[in-house]
């Protein structure tokens, strides 16, 4: 085997089993929508599905602190809190966690194998947030964010909870376009 392809075979084989560590975000933004049309926001109905893990749906630090969290983000962008009158944009978000196993199998058609040559079976608590933007004439949503991470040994940890909170949201409304708050 060509020493190319076992590189590459292998650093393939480590980042997919580091693969549930990463924070994925990405984000979509509804064509034709104007951003520089919306100042104001507030937020809409919340939402009444469960998170799907009781250690959050108990936890009201975790709204509180998420809804503040977004709530800087978008003063960041140009984006205010409408106080009375009807608002540009609605905010709604979704959290929630599930269970996940990956299990990375042996390969030796290529010569390579991790640790033992065992399949390896990785179990973690996955952690998505979707952040909705709507148009509050229109009903639509014309901004969606979201954000997925592992959150083993972090939902019991309101720190280290906070902090994924923080790098998530933060991630996130860095794709959200800016609002034109300054110029009303």
């Amino acid at each position: 085997m060509r020493k190319s392809t076992w590189l590459l075979a292998f650093g393939f084989s480590a980042l997919s089993l580091s693969g549930c560590a990463t924070m994925v975000v990405s984000s979509h933004i509804e064509r034709g929508a104007d951003f520089t049309s919306y100042a104001t926001y507030n937020w809409g109905p919340p939402d009444n599905l469960p998170v799907g893990d009781p250690r959050l749906d108990n936890n009201p630090f975790f709204n509180d602190y998420l809804q503040g969290t977004i709530e800087k983000q978008l003063a960041a962008k140009g984006y205010r809190q409408a106080g009375s009158g009807a608002p540009d944009l609605l905010i709604h978000y979704h959290a929630s966690v599930s269970q996940r196993l990956d299990v990375y199998t042996v390969d030796n058609r290529y010569g390579y194998c991790y640790g033992n040559c065992e399949p390896q079976v990785a179990d973690f608590d996955q952690g998505t947030l979707v952040v909705d933007v709507v148009d509050a004439k229109t009903n639509k949503v014309v901004w969606r964010g979201w954000s997925q991470d592992t959150m083993n040994g972090v939902i019991d940890n309101q720190e280290r909870l906070e902090k994924q909170v923080e790098k998530g949201v933060t991630k996130m409304m860095q794709l959200l376009p800016h609002g034109n708050a300054a110029l009303r």
